[in-house]
């Protein structure tokens, strides 16, 4: 008999680890297909709440913010591509160019899974992650995103009235406060049951251990 498991994927759309760790959960849940199943739900969290709608060149910004040089960010990029493509994720080869809002983009997160139909949340996400990863496409232009709407299925006149207007951004800004007074301060963050936690941009064997082992365990 197969088990299923709420998973609260807290994650944001700039954020690369977040684009990996998805695409392995994807491969585990694949993996224990038959045995376990989930009901995943994708929870805001801005690593950049405080970002002006022109949004900062990548290399400028990472360099603020962390201190490192150029050069070694152009190493980690070269280890969150061999990543991607271990889980089957195709990043830009020249990365992202620029740092953007994704207020936005949340809001539209939280109407998909409000209104949506079961799994377009999920495509919404996927989509998203794909214009900016894949594509250098900034997410805080509502052209990207309203494509992101058409291609994963949902009604994009019904997206426009949302972008037009404040809806859901109360939303946001409270799950977002809730998941941060609960100690979630990076992400991603993997929440199982709303129990075990499991952090960072995994591989996929991790997570499929993980699920195998909850989905075992009472509750």
């Amino acid at each position: 008999m197969s088990t299923t498991l709420k998973i609260d994927f807290v994650s944001d759309v700039s954020c690369p680890w977040c684009a990996i760790g998805l695409s392995a959960l994807e491969q585990a849940l694949a993996a224990v297909r038959g045995d376990i199943s989930a009901e995943m739900h994708f929870q805001p969290f801005e690593l950049n709440p405080q970002m002006g709608p022109e949004g900062q060149d990548v290399t400028e910004h990472l360099t603020q913010k962390y201190g490192s040089t150029a050069e070694q960010q152009e190493q980690i990029r070269a280890t969150i591509r061999q990543r991607g493509a271990e889980a089957g994720f195709a990043f830009k080869p020249e990365g992202r160019g620029r740092i953007w809002n994704t207020f936005d983009a949340h809001r539209l997160l939280l109407w998909a899974d409000e209104e949506g139909a079961p799994g377009q949340q999920h495509a919404l996400k996927k989509a998203l992650l794909t214009a900016y990863h894949g594509r250098a496409e900034s997410p805080a232009d509502h052209a990207v995103l309203l494509a992101a709407v058409v291609e994963a299925g949902l009604d994009e006149g019904r997206a426009r009235e949302v972008l037009a207007s404040d809806a859901f951004a109360q939303d946001v800004r409270e799950r977002e406060q809730f998941y941060n007074s609960h100690g979630i301060h990076s992400v991603p963050a993997v929440i199982i049951n709303d129990r075990h936690l499991i952090s960072g941009g995994q591989p996929a064997a991790v997570f499929e251990q993980a699920l195998r082992q909850i989905a075992a365990s009472p509750d």
